[in-house]
């Protein structure tokens, strides 16, 4: 009887740990990047490859890294949202096109607009996996220090931005820097 109690049991705490964890939000994974210093880069810009841009230069500023590509069904899906989300002048947004060619990123932005104050390339993903981004379109807010705050993982919606990002970015933006 007892060989039978141990599957038994065992199946059973299985099916316990896969409830709890169906009843978790994907998009919110635990990034050990919350609370640290946002990882530093200098990475040539999309429009003007000559030049580079980091971090550094927005010291004293909240503001938004969004990582995406040009063939990502989510990353289409949260462009007007974050179009209309970049007319905020609290905002600062930057594009991190991660793993992308330059030509169809160029043309997607031509194409349905930049909603980015600054996009970088990030051609060979070294950035992307500092960040910890492993599929895109992934979200970081870093507050004026330069520390990560926020992460969000897949398309932001009305929802989320009005609920979560809009808020904490009131909030970081009113801290003393």
């Amino acid at each position: 009887m007892l060989r039978y109690l141990i599957p038994l049991a065992v199946f059973i705490i299985l099916v316990i740990f896969l409830a709890i964890g169906l009843k978790n939000d994907p998009r919110y994974v635990p990034s050990p990047l919350i609370g640290k210093p946002a990882p530093d880069f200098s990475l040539p810009r999309l429009f003007t490859p000559s030049t580079t841009f980091g971090p550094k230069s927005l010291r004293g500023k909240v503001w938004i890294l969004n990582a995406w590509t040009s063939d990502c069904v989510g990353c289409r899906q949260e462009h007007p949202y974050l179009l209309a989300l970049s007319k905020n002048k609290l905002i600062n947004l930057i594009g991190l096109d991660y793993r992308d060619s330059n030509t169809l990123a160029i043309a997607l932005l031509k194409e349905h607009g930049n909603p980015y104050q600054v996009v970088v390339t990030d051609q060979d993903g070294s950035v992307g996996i500092d960040y910890g981004v492993y599929a895109v379109p992934e979200t970081f807010i870093i507050d004026k220090k330069g520390i990560i705050r926020f992460k969000y993982i897949g398309p932001l919606f009305p929802d989320e931005i009005n609920k979560t990002i809009l808020p904490l970015i009131k909030k970081l933006n009113e801290e003393v820097g």
